[in-house]
């Protein structure tokens, strides 16, 4: 299973930045980022609920479902390759 967040692209469909969205949402700068690049591990729905508020979406814009294949098996894993 792979989440993927699309956050970049409602930002950048809003046309809002990345400082702009945290001071809307009350979140830090480090912490949004993690989020716009897809590093999360979890989203709170209090902050999805925050961040659909302040751009004005569904949490289905920002999230997203992709079956996993080996290639996103394989990008997942913290195991280098040889």
């Amino acid at each position: 299973m792979a989440i993927i967040i699309n956050l970049d692209v409602m930002m950048a469909m809003r046309k809002k930045g990345l400082t702009e969205l945290a001071g809307d949402i009350d979140i830090t700068l480090a912490n949004l980022s993690i989020l716009k690049n897809n590093k999360a591990k979890a989203i709170r729905l209090s902050t999805l609920n925050e961040i659909c508020k302040a751009l004005n979406c569904q949490p289905g814009d920002i999230l997203e479902y992709v079956e996993d294949t080996e290639e996103n098996k394989e990008e997942t894993t913290d195991i280098p390759k040889e």
